[in-house]
């Protein structure tokens, strides 16, 4: 049992051509195999590094544009809260134009009434006046005849009527 070899102490041979082995695929691994594997590992990481800038810049734009769309949405309440204030105010001068207007056509209407009343009034008085007058006329025509009937009487009422003027 002493001459066979032993698996757990290799000949000297062996080990050389093994080593020799190990350093010839060695050798290739690191004059190409390495470079290859660390430029595509290389590549990914620029890969993955570009993907998480664009992705962050994503983010950011996507942040901004929300900012931007929160301050159009703002902008427009408060254009639409400035409209409204304006239609608002418009409305309140075409009301008050309305009202003063109204105020004016009544004012005019009442003055043409009462120039209409006081005309008619003229009018009905001048009437009036012309019918007491009449009146008047005839009634002292009436009491004038019986008064004036006989002569005695008739010189009564022109003393009467002179001491009236004469005082």
């Amino acid at each position: 049992m002493e001459n066979l070899p032993s698996i757990l102490t290799p000949d000297l041979g062996l080990l050389f051509w093994m080593l020799f082995a190990f350093l010839v695929v060695l050798f290739f691994l690191v004059r190409f195999g390495f470079p290859t594997i660390t430029n595509t590992v290389e590549k990914r990481k620029q890969y993955i590094d570009e993907s998480l800038a664009k992705a962050h810049e994503a983010s950011e734009r996507l942040l901004h544009i929300k900012q931007e769309g929160e301050t159009l949405l703002q902008e427009a309440r408060e254009q639409q809260a400035k409209i409204m204030k304006e239609a608002a105010e418009t409305r309140d001068a075409i009301v008050e134009k309305a009202e003063e207007k109204a105020r004016q056509e009544s004012a005019r209407i009442i003055a043409e009434a009462k120039q209409q009343i006081a005309f008619e009034k003229q009018e009905a008085i001048r009437d009036i006046r012309s019918q007491v007058a009449e009146l008047s006329v005839n009634i002292a025509e009436k009491i004038l005849r019986e008064e004036l009937s006989s002569d005695k009487a008739q010189q009564a009422n022109i003393d009467r009527l002179l001491d009236e003027v004469s005082k």
